[in-house]
């Protein structure tokens, strides 16, 4: 009898962040608009036509470390995954986060929907020292930023 000792296959999780802008070259984040400026600029036409969430994930100077496109939905909904948000931002190391989605009808009323899902990014982010610092609905024309409207 042989002592053979049979090892499972296990796949291999991977998951990579390869800063390639340096850190004086990185953009700081001040203010909303700063934020809607540079989502408007990863967004492209796709603003105007069915919702989609991004994440911007930031450093402890609010210089953008990296942007993720975390969802794609319908006209009218979407799914978040919070779990996907950090891996993400724990991953780049980020110390803050700013998350955007569009409404391509144009309406600018926060939702329920956009509350709920700020709490849970907000509470999920405490638990883990990474503090959302907005949630900003980008418009065809326009924004409503969740903490210019301290509802954040």
């Amino acid at each position: 009898m042989t002592n053979d000792i049979i090892i499972p296959q296990i796949s291999e999780i991977e998951i990579t962040y390869k800063p390639v802008i340096k850190p004086s070259e990185m953009v700081k984040i001040t203010c909303s608009s700063d934020a809607e400026r540079i989502f408007r600029s990863i967004w492209g036409n796709d603003i105007c036509y069915r919702e989609s969430y991004y994440a911007l994930y930031l450093n402890r100077a609010n210089k953008v470390l990296g942007y993720q496109l975390i969802s794609i939905g319908g006209i009218s909904g979407i799914v978040v995954d919070v779990r996907c948000i950090f891996q993400v931002a724990l991953k780049a190391l980020a110390v803050n986060l700013i998350i955007a989605h569009n409404h391509p009808s144009g309406n600018n009323e926060v939702s329920d929907a956009d509350i709920k899902i700020t709490k849970k990014l907000k509470d999920a982010g405490k638990l883990l020292d990474i503090t959302l610092q907005d949630h900003l609905i980008l418009l065809p024309e326009g924004y409503t930023s969740m903490a210019d409207e301290g509802l954040l």
